[in-house]
């Protein structure tokens, strides 16, 4: 079935197309071009990025009497007000007069508390025990039973931890705000790069730890040699880079020397600029060495991974028989649901092979002339 093409003044639309518009609007009038000028709606053309001064119709042919005068403009906008007369009432106000239904209270018969009460068959020993119970011991059996709208935090806290109750609150006391405890800031980091960039070069044995976190500008430069460094590393077991402005190019360096380095356990690049893919090909690179048991990339530049990168880090994780522990932030359950299962495969896994995969550590790090002995 086909339809017809549609067509403007008996012509088919696709006959204006060759139609020179410049040329149409160069023998329209003044006027008529001011009457298509408001036929036509900016926002739906290209126009859309014009400001809004230029964009709407301007139709006051008033010359200017001058400057803008705040002051007397507000002074004749109250002038205004106050001069125009109210609109005339429908149905005119009269005193005493009653107009829809008047509301009654309900009659209380000078009762009002509430008269149902809930009886409570208790034995004689349970009855005794609680008429004779302090008000503390009360409390604290209020506590146990998870009564927590009966007391205050301050006494649920106290009845759990068994401090005995605040003196001075009993059912009615009330809970003042608990002072913060006053912390000293945390003091800024301290490492050299350039120090530290050396370090990892020259395979310090000392250097199981490095942390850059939170250090400001720190140059690209800088980046990709630690990188170029770390390749050939075989001491550095924990690599720490939040909140250093990490991006996807030097993610992808991060990625090529995680593919070469075989003794890094722990890396944490949460706090950057990486977007989704960049965080993919990280995973990606995880699988060449499958050294690494811990992996943490969570507050990056897009909150939402979606759900086709999230499933593409599922099956990633699920070929990784060596991380134990993953800092993602995942939205869809199915996700979720497969990583934790594999992750805890894998934890009981290593769990079984404690004592092998000690004897591998020890063998990886003893030098190459006396492997020999240890395999004997």
């Amino acid at each position: 079935m086909t339809t017809a093409p549609a067509k403007l003044y008996g012509k088919n639309l696709s006959e204006y197309d060759e139609l020179d518009v410049d040329q149409l609007l160069s023998q329209l009038s003044p006027e008529e071009i001011s009457i298509l000028a408001k036929e036509v709606d900016p926002d739906e053309g290209l126009d859309n990025l014009l400001p809004p001064s230029e964009r709407c119709s301007y139709e006051c042919n008033k010359e200017a009497t001058g400057p803008l005068n705040r002051k007397k403009l507000i002074e004749h906008i109250n002038k205004q007000a106050l001069e125009t007369p109210d609109l005339p009432e429908i149905k005119p106000y009269v005193a005493g007069t009653v107009r829809g239904k008047k509301w009654v209270a309900p009659e209380t018969n000078g009762n009002t508390e509430h008269e149902d009460k809930i009886a409570i068959d208790l034995d004689d020993e349970y009855g005794d025990a609680l008429n004779t119970a302090s008000q503390e011991e009360i409390i604290d059996l209020a506590a146990i039973l998870g009564f927590h709208s009966m007391m205050n935090q301050d006494q649920y806290h106290a009845s759990l931890l068994n401090k005995g109750q605040p003196v001075g609150l009993g059912w009615d006391g009330v809970t003042k705000a608990t002072q913060p405890k006053v912390y000293p800031p945390e003091p800024p980091n301290q490492t050299d790069p350039d120090e530290s960039i050396k370090r990892v070069l020259d395979d310090d044995s000392k250097l199981l730890d490095l942390n850059w976190n939170n250090i400001k500008n720190i140059s690209d430069e800088k980046f990709e040699n630690l990188f170029k460094a770390l390749v050939e590393n075989t001491h550095l077991e924990t690599l720490s880079l939040v909140n250093v402005g990490l991006t996807d190019r030097l993610a992808g360096k991060l990625a090529e020397a995680l593919e070469k380095n075989c003794t890094l356990r722990v890396c944490n690049v949460e706090t950057n600029f990486i977007s989704p893919v960049g965080i993919v090909h990280l995973v990606k690179s995880l699988l060449k060495q499958r050294s690494l048991e811990e992996f943490r990339a969570t507050n990056q530049r897009s909150q939402v991974l979606g759900n086709k990168i999230e499933m593409e880090l599922t099956k990633l994780i699920e070929q990784n028989p060596t991380i134990l522990r993953l800092g993602l932030h995942l939205e869809y359950n199915d996700a979720r649901h497969r990583i934790a299962s594999h992750l805890q495969r894998n934890i009981d896994r290593i769990r079984k092979d404690t004592p092998l995969k000690m004897k591998f550590r020890f063998f990886r790090k003893t030098p190459q002339k006396h492997r020999k002995n240890l395999i004997k």
